[in-house]
């Protein structure tokens, strides 16, 4: 039907009347059905439905299109996330300051935007996801199961506490609306295909080695030469980063140190006793039991346990008899770990054996002979040879140990309520240090200014470090919390001034510019000499024959491998990117050194990875990578082709 409507309406005159008709009808519709963002997102993702992309691309009817917004709270809960991950990949050298740029957030954005853009493509293509899929992949998350089964009660307390909370419809609809943008990505991804002949191509590149020459040219010659003001002045201009002032703070700060404080008294003897009396149990040997036995297993059948059982019960009953109990063992226990030692088990404690094994072990006296016991593995014969342990230390064998124990909590107590309590004095008046600290009686001290990279002492650590230059202390002068860096031993700071990073002063960095231009210059000498002796060679001229005349350092490596940083991990890069050589003549090419220098090469040979070295398992998983990038690239092709065929807009003022 939608079909023969676009027959009968093709045609300019109907495209006009068409139009006259929508314009009062347009008057009323609300500014976001137009293309605008709402106030309250940060991007539009729009799609003309599919019986109207033939329409005139001003055909001014938006409104019918289809269209996905990303609110402002969708956006920062996405953006939190990111934080969060690049906090735990970063560790301490995370930044939240240099996490807050505008790339960072249009890179999450970005990433918001692709979703709507394949859930927009899925919808056009009418795919829709039935409730058996959702309830599958639901149950199939491990957070919501108890013993690898499903459990409704975990299923929705796990929603409750999420971040953010939701309720099984919400979280059903997720799943559904996931599923449905993945569908076609996920499909071209596992649709990645890789030929043997390219896998094979790539493994010979892999394996590729390259007789190369090198000619090192001799180091450059310090310049010398005047610098004028007007260059000092271009070259500053021009290389701002290379002089900026680096961001310093200075602290005050109050160290609490329980090494400092006021020793804790020594316990009296009634408070020693009564911890004893209440940690008695600490100080008990464990009960063991020196056991030996004859395992005899048995199958499932029914036949098979009785026969298993009997031959048990034979067994003990000739140990009980006086027989050797080890000889027993050696010629009938089925458990490979003990029977050449007799049926050993060495002293067993609880907690050790099956529980039906333990239970029978621990009621026996030394001596006896028990069986059959059975267990999960089979019928036992046990033997106890001998007890021990079960006896407890008394008072005066642990005293010392208790009192120290006592005057480590003593002194951990008085350490923590020292902290409390200047910790809520602090709170009293947060952005002031010394009356806190003059009430408690312990000194502020001062340290800085410094950078990130010239801190000592307390503001080297690595917490004091992070929290010093954080916009919280920087920007509101407040003192920080304890910050720990020690067992009973933490700081706490306030930033008394803060320098941001600033361009140094040209005057104060004149001579750094000048060295910065005449280093320049060598190295454009340097560079012009190389391209010289490069249009010799490519000339026909050779580098053995021009090596005492340019004063070159000759090094020959025959058989480079790839990714070998020899000389330079740039150096063989610049060889593997240089052309083959081609009808016995070298190919050139020349590779700035770490240490200022420039060498020249000459490719001789190229030798092809030999594909019969590498294992056959190699060449599958290679084949299976190239296939998942082949995979990766189709899916990526196929979001960023949506990207272009619908219309998205982007509120940058609402990141």
């Amino acid at each position: 039907m939608l079909q023969k409507l676009r027959d009968k309406t093709s045609g300019w005159i109907v495209t006009v009347i068409m139009g006259l008709l929508m314009i009062p009808f347009l008057f009323v519709i609300d500014n976001s059905y137009l293309g605008g963002v709402g106030a309250q997102n940060v991007a539009k993702v729009s799609a003309p439905p599919s019986w109207w992309r033939s329409a005139p691309s001003w055909w001014p009817m938006s409104f019918l299109w289809n269209h996905h917004e990303i609110s402002v709270e969708d956006f920062r809960t996405r953006f939190e996330q990111a934080r969060v991950q690049a906090r735990e990949q970063q560790g301490d050298n995370f930044d939240p300051r240099q996490f807050e740029t505008t790339e960072n957030k249009l890179a999450v954005l970005d990433q918001l935007v692709d979703e709507q853009v394949v859930r927009l493509a899925a919808e056009d293509a009418h795919i829709v996801i039935g409730d058996k899929a959702v309830r599958d992949y639901i149950t199939a998350i491990p957070a919501f199961q108890k013993d690898g089964k499903f459990d409704a009660d975990q299923y929705r307390l796990t929603l409750a506490q999420g971040n953010p909370p939701r309720t099984p419809d919400m979280f059903d609809q997720l799943v559904r609306t996931s599923l449905q943008q993945s569908i076609i990505p996920t499909a071209l991804a596992q649709s990645g295909f890789t030929a043997k002949g390219e896998a094979e191509r790539l493994l010979k590149l892999l394996g590729e080695t390259r007789d190369v020459e090198f000619g090192m040219l001799p180091a450059p010659a310090a310049d010398t030469a005047a610098v004028s003001d007007a260059e000092v002045e271009q070259w500053y201009k021009s290389h701002p980063k290379d002089f900026l002032q680096p961001e310093t703070v200075a602290l005050e700060y109050v160290e609490l140190n329980a090494a400092t404080l006021p020793a804790a008294t020594a316990a009296d003897e009634a408070t020693l006793r009564h911890r004893y009396e209440e940690e008695k149990a600490r100080f008990v040997a464990a009960d063991q039991r020196l056991a030996s036995h004859i395992l005899i297993s048995a199958g499932s059948d029914a036949a098979s346990q009785q026969a298993a059982e009997a031959k048990a019960a034979k067994l003990a009953a000739e140990a009980k008899q006086g027989a050797d109990f080890a000889a027993l063992a050696k010629a009938n226990s089925d458990d490979p770990g003990s029977k050449d030692a007799g049926g050993d088990l060495g002293w067993v404690e609880k907690g050790v054996m099956v529980k039906p094994f333990e239970d029978a072990l621990f009621a026996m006296k030394a001596g006896d002979v028990v069986g059959p016991v059975k267990t999960e593995f089979g019928y036992h014969v046990l033997k106890l040879r001998e007890i021990k342990g079960g006896e407890g230390r008394s008072f005066e064998e642990v005293r010392d140990q208790l009192a120290a124990e006592q005057l480590q909590a003593d002194t951990e107590k008085a350490f923590s309520e020292f902290s409390g309590r200047l910790v809520d004095l602090v709170y009293k008046n947060p952005t002031a240090l010394e009356p806190a600290a003059k009430e408690v009686g312990i000194p502020v001290q001062t340290v800085g200014p410094f950078t990130r990279a010239t801190a000592t002492g307390i503001a080297a650590n690595p917490a004091v470090l992070k929290a010093a230059f954080s916009d919280t202390l920087t920007e509101d002068g407040t003192v920080s919390d304890p910050i720990e860096i020690g067992p009973n031993h933490s700081v706490m700071i306030r930033v008394t001034a803060h320098t941001p990073e600033q361009a140094t002063p040209l005057a104060q960095v004149k001579d750094k510019v000048i060295a910065a231009v005449r280093a320049h210059r060598a190295e454009e000498a340097s560079k012009k000499a190389a391209d010289a002796l490069l249009a010799k060679l490519n000339g026909g001229q050779t580098l053995q024959a021009l090596a005492a005349a340019e004063q070159l350092q000759l090094l020959p490596v025959p058989g480079l491998p790839r990714g070998a940083p020899m000389p330079s991990e740039a150096a063989n890069r610049a060889v593997f990117s240089a052309a083959p050589p081609a009808a016995d003549k070298p190919s050139y090419g020349k590779v700035a050194l770490e240490d200022g220098r420039y060498a020249v090469f000459a490719v001789t040979k190229v030798t092809p990875g030999n594909v019969a070295e590498v294992p056959e398992q190699q060449q599958a998983m290679l084949k299976q990578q190239l296939s998942q990038i082949d995979g990766a690239a189709a899916a990526k092709a196929y979001v960023d082709g949506m990207r272009k065929r619908y219309k998205v807009q982007v509120q940058e003022s609402q990141l």
